[in-house]
């Protein structure tokens, strides 16, 4: 389990769209949320919407990893999407917030690796907001207000990368999915592959 975090604008959707179209065996979680669709977003594809109702039932029956209210809406992660996909032999990316992080931590710590994603100021994270032009003025300040307390939190995750520059940032995120995977315990077929060496002789 791979996961993103930053406030709002600070470039974790933009940087798992690219990390997704580069990594083979990377796979997005998608989550479900109350929130209401944007235009060009597909039900199953983006995001699972439902209601209110539908929601707490999940939460409920436990069919979440993590679950959280972020700006009025409930988003949450659906536990047989994520586990399917790594029995399959896939990484699933999360782009979730730090609330979440800390609820798959206390569930999955050993299959977990966490990023969190810094802008470089607080006046180029505002410059985002406004220029991907989908929030009002009121919200832009409101995603500015609530980033201080988003940011409090970057001492919880495994690595922190600065995103000055998409490329660069992209590239350093990269180098993280590599080494994670690249980890002994984590090459499951290792001991299989060196036995084979040790047999040849």
């Amino acid at each position: 389990m791979f996961i993103l975090s930053s406030p709002s604008g600070a470039g974790k959707t933009t940087l798992s769209r690219h990390l997704l179209a580069r990594e083979e065996d990377l796979v997005m979680s998608i989550s479900v949320t109350t929130r209401p669709m944007r235009p060009g977003e597909e039900d199953g594809k983006d995001y699972f919407f439902t209601d209110s109702n539908g929601f707490g039932s999940m939460v409920e029956k436990g069919e979440l990893l993590e679950y959280a209210t972020v700006f009025a809406h409930s988003y949450g992660t659906p536990k047989d999407f994520v586990f399917d996909a790594l029995e399959s032999g896939k990484d699933v990316l999360f782009d979730i917030d730090w609330q979440g992080t800390q609820q798959l931590e206390a569930r999955c710590r050993e299959d977990l690796v966490s990023v969190f994603i810094l802008p470089p100021s607080m006046q180029e994270l505002e410059n985002r907001l406004k220029k991907r032009a989908q929030d009002s003025d009121d919200v832009v300040q409101f995603r500015m207000e609530k980033a201080a307390g988003e940011i409090i939190h970057w001492d919880d995750y495994d690595y922190v990368v600065i995103n000055r520059d998409l490329e660069e940032t992209l590239a350093e995120i990269t180098h993280i999915l590599r080494a994670e995977r690249n980890k002994r315990s984590r090459q499951t077929n290792l001991h299989k592959f060196v036995k084979a060496l040790c047999d040849e002789r």
